[in-house]
Protein backbone atom coordinates (compact mmCIF):
# COMPACT_ATOMS: atom_id res chain seq x y z
CA UNK A 1 0.00 0.00 0.00
CA UNK A 2 1.14 3.57 -0.91
CA UNK A 3 0.53 6.99 -0.49
CA UNK A 4 -1.39 8.91 -3.84
CA UNK A 5 -1.71 11.92 -4.75
CA UNK A 6 -4.64 13.04 -7.14
CA UNK A 7 -5.91 16.52 -8.94
CA UNK A 8 -8.63 16.68 -11.36
CA UNK A 9 -10.05 19.67 -12.86
CA UNK A 10 -13.23 19.57 -14.68
CA UNK A 11 -15.79 22.60 -15.81
CA UNK A 12 -17.83 22.19 -12.34
CA UNK A 13 -15.23 21.37 -9.54
CA UNK A 14 -11.44 21.39 -9.35
CA UNK A 15 -10.24 18.59 -6.43
CA UNK A 16 -6.29 18.13 -4.88
CA UNK A 17 -6.28 15.01 -2.65
CA UNK A 18 -3.16 13.25 -1.13
CA UNK A 19 -4.34 9.78 0.62
CA UNK A 20 -2.17 7.87 2.69
CA UNK A 21 -3.47 4.22 3.66
CA UNK A 22 -1.11 4.10 6.26
CA UNK A 23 -2.17 7.29 8.33
CA UNK A 24 -1.26 10.89 8.47
CA UNK A 25 -2.99 14.04 8.66
CA UNK A 26 -6.40 14.55 7.83
CA UNK A 27 -7.30 18.30 6.47
CA UNK A 28 -10.45 18.63 4.35
CA UNK A 29 -11.75 20.76 2.73
CA UNK A 30 -14.47 20.62 0.12
CA UNK A 31 -16.95 24.03 0.49
CA UNK A 32 -19.66 20.98 1.70
CA UNK A 33 -19.47 21.58 5.82
CA UNK A 34 -21.46 17.92 5.78
CA UNK A 35 -19.04 16.06 3.63
CA UNK A 36 -15.97 16.96 5.16
CA UNK A 37 -17.72 16.09 8.62
CA UNK A 38 -18.26 12.62 7.11
CA UNK A 39 -15.11 12.05 5.34
CA UNK A 40 -13.18 13.34 8.73
CA UNK A 41 -14.66 10.33 10.45
CA UNK A 42 -14.12 8.41 7.42
CA UNK A 43 -10.45 8.44 7.34
CA UNK A 44 -10.03 8.76 11.37
CA UNK A 45 -11.65 5.65 11.89
CA UNK A 46 -10.18 3.59 8.37
CA UNK A 47 -6.41 5.03 10.01
CA UNK A 48 -5.85 6.84 6.60
CA UNK A 49 -3.93 10.13 6.28
CA UNK A 50 -6.53 12.02 3.92
CA UNK A 51 -6.13 15.83 2.55
CA UNK A 52 -8.49 17.11 0.27
CA UNK A 53 -8.96 20.52 -0.91
CA UNK A 54 -11.87 20.44 -3.30
CA UNK A 55 -14.13 23.37 -4.93
CA UNK A 56 -16.93 23.54 -7.55
CA UNK A 57 -20.10 24.90 -8.91
CA UNK A 58 -21.83 24.90 -5.32
CA UNK A 59 -24.23 28.02 -6.26
CA UNK A 60 -25.40 25.19 -8.52
CA UNK A 61 -26.07 22.26 -5.77
CA UNK A 62 -23.66 20.44 -3.99
CA UNK A 63 -23.78 17.50 -6.49
CA UNK A 64 -20.82 18.04 -8.63
CA UNK A 65 -18.28 18.33 -5.63
CA UNK A 66 -19.76 15.20 -3.59
CA UNK A 67 -20.06 13.53 -6.78
CA UNK A 68 -16.35 14.36 -7.99
CA UNK A 69 -14.63 13.75 -4.33
CA UNK A 70 -16.11 10.54 -4.42
CA UNK A 71 -14.70 9.44 -7.78
CA UNK A 72 -11.36 10.91 -7.14
CA UNK A 73 -11.01 9.35 -3.85
CA UNK A 74 -11.72 5.99 -5.48
CA UNK A 75 -8.73 6.75 -7.82
CA UNK A 76 -6.55 7.28 -5.10
CA UNK A 77 -7.92 4.22 -3.14
CA UNK A 78 -7.49 2.16 -6.02
CA UNK A 79 -3.80 3.07 -7.40
CA UNK A 80 -2.93 3.08 -3.14
CA UNK A 81 -4.19 -0.71 -3.28
CA UNK A 82 -1.71 -1.62 -6.42
CA UNK A 83 -2.17 -5.45 -7.20
CA UNK A 84 -4.15 -5.72 -3.80
CA UNK A 85 -2.04 -8.60 -2.88
CA UNK A 86 -1.73 -9.77 0.64
CA UNK A 87 -5.12 -8.08 1.99
CA UNK A 88 -7.57 -9.99 4.08
CA UNK A 89 -10.33 -8.72 0.57
CA UNK A 90 -13.43 -9.12 2.97
CA UNK A 91 -14.28 -6.51 5.11
CA UNK A 92 -17.69 -5.73 7.39
CA UNK A 93 -18.91 -3.42 10.28
CA UNK A 94 -22.46 -2.85 11.79
CA UNK A 95 -22.26 0.24 13.77
CA UNK A 96 -24.69 2.18 16.12
CA UNK A 97 -24.94 5.99 16.41
CA UNK A 98 -26.76 6.14 19.28
CA UNK A 99 -30.67 5.08 17.95
CA UNK A 100 -28.78 4.59 14.72
CA UNK A 101 -27.88 1.35 12.75
CA UNK A 102 -25.67 0.98 9.76
CA UNK A 103 -24.33 -2.00 8.39
CA UNK A 104 -21.28 -2.00 5.43
CA UNK A 105 -19.90 -5.11 3.50
CA UNK A 106 -17.37 -4.88 0.74
CA UNK A 107 -14.73 -7.02 -1.01
CA UNK A 108 -11.55 -5.18 -2.52
CA UNK A 109 -11.23 -7.53 -5.51
CA UNK A 110 -11.64 -6.01 -8.82
CA UNK A 111 -15.33 -6.20 -9.18
CA UNK A 112 -17.05 -2.78 -8.75
CA UNK A 113 -20.52 -2.87 -7.36
CA UNK A 114 -22.61 -0.81 -5.16
CA UNK A 115 -25.88 -0.98 -3.11
CA UNK A 116 -27.29 0.95 -0.83
CA UNK A 117 -30.86 -0.24 1.33
CA UNK A 118 -32.48 2.57 2.96
CA UNK A 119 -34.24 5.83 3.75
CA UNK A 120 -33.13 8.74 5.79
CA UNK A 121 -36.17 10.47 7.63
CA UNK A 122 -35.91 13.50 6.00
CA UNK A 123 -34.55 15.08 3.04
CA UNK A 124 -31.81 17.13 4.13
CA UNK A 125 -28.99 17.75 7.36
CA UNK A 126 -28.43 21.68 7.36
CA UNK A 127 -28.17 22.65 3.58
CA UNK A 128 -26.42 18.76 3.00
CA UNK A 129 -28.91 16.81 0.16
CA UNK A 130 -28.54 13.12 2.19
CA UNK A 131 -29.66 11.66 -1.44
CA UNK A 132 -25.50 12.41 -2.36
CA UNK A 133 -24.75 9.77 0.38
CA UNK A 134 -25.20 7.03 -1.99
CA UNK A 135 -24.09 9.00 -4.87
CA UNK A 136 -21.01 10.01 -2.94
CA UNK A 137 -20.70 6.01 -1.88
CA UNK A 138 -21.55 4.85 -5.65
CA UNK A 139 -18.83 7.28 -6.91
CA UNK A 140 -15.81 5.58 -4.29
CA UNK A 141 -16.67 1.89 -5.16
CA UNK A 142 -16.97 2.14 -9.08
CA UNK A 143 -13.62 3.73 -9.40
CA UNK A 144 -12.01 2.63 -6.37
CA UNK A 145 -12.49 -0.99 -7.95
CA UNK A 146 -14.35 -2.46 -4.99
CA UNK A 147 -17.54 -3.97 -4.25
CA UNK A 148 -19.95 -2.05 -1.66
CA UNK A 149 -22.97 -2.76 0.18
CA UNK A 150 -24.50 -0.39 2.37
CA UNK A 151 -27.79 -1.14 4.89
CA UNK A 152 -29.05 1.66 6.88
CA UNK A 153 -31.27 -0.09 9.05
CA UNK A 154 -33.11 2.19 10.88
CA UNK A 155 -32.49 5.45 13.20
CA UNK A 156 -34.50 8.49 13.84
CA UNK A 157 -31.77 11.35 13.79
CA UNK A 158 -30.86 11.63 10.25
CA UNK A 159 -27.18 12.86 10.97
CA UNK A 160 -26.85 9.56 13.61
CA UNK A 161 -27.95 8.03 10.50
CA UNK A 162 -25.19 9.40 8.09
CA UNK A 163 -22.17 9.06 10.41
CA UNK A 164 -23.03 5.39 11.51
CA UNK A 165 -23.02 4.84 7.56
CA UNK A 166 -19.60 6.35 7.42
CA UNK A 167 -18.06 4.57 10.18
CA UNK A 168 -18.90 1.28 9.06
CA UNK A 169 -17.11 2.05 5.89
CA UNK A 170 -14.25 3.27 7.91
CA UNK A 171 -14.17 0.21 10.09
CA UNK A 172 -15.15 -2.56 6.97
CA UNK A 173 -12.10 -1.14 4.98
CA UNK A 174 -9.77 -1.61 8.40
CA UNK A 175 -10.51 -5.28 8.20
CA UNK A 176 -10.29 -5.68 4.33
CA UNK A 177 -7.25 -4.18 4.55
CA UNK A 178 -5.92 -6.33 7.03
CA UNK A 179 -2.56 -7.82 5.90
CA UNK A 180 -2.90 -11.96 5.15
CA UNK A 181 -0.52 -14.65 4.59
CA UNK A 182 -0.56 -16.90 0.75
CA UNK A 183 -0.91 -14.15 -1.91
CA UNK A 184 -4.42 -12.96 -3.66
CA UNK A 185 -7.25 -14.32 -0.88
CA UNK A 186 -8.69 -16.01 -4.06
CA UNK A 187 -8.56 -19.56 -5.65
CA UNK A 188 -8.00 -18.08 -9.17
CA UNK A 189 -4.84 -16.95 -7.41
CA UNK A 190 -5.71 -12.95 -8.54
CA UNK A 191 -7.93 -10.45 -7.46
Amino acid sequence: MSKVEKFRKTRETEIKLKLDLSGGPIEIGTGVGFLDHMLELLAYHAGFGLEIQASGDLHVDAHHTVEDVGIVLGEAFSEALGKREGLARYGEATIPMEEALAQVALDLAVRPYFRFEGTFPRERVGDFDLELIPEFLKALAMNGRFTLHVRLLYGENAHHMAEAVFKALAYALRRALRTAEGGPRSTKGLL
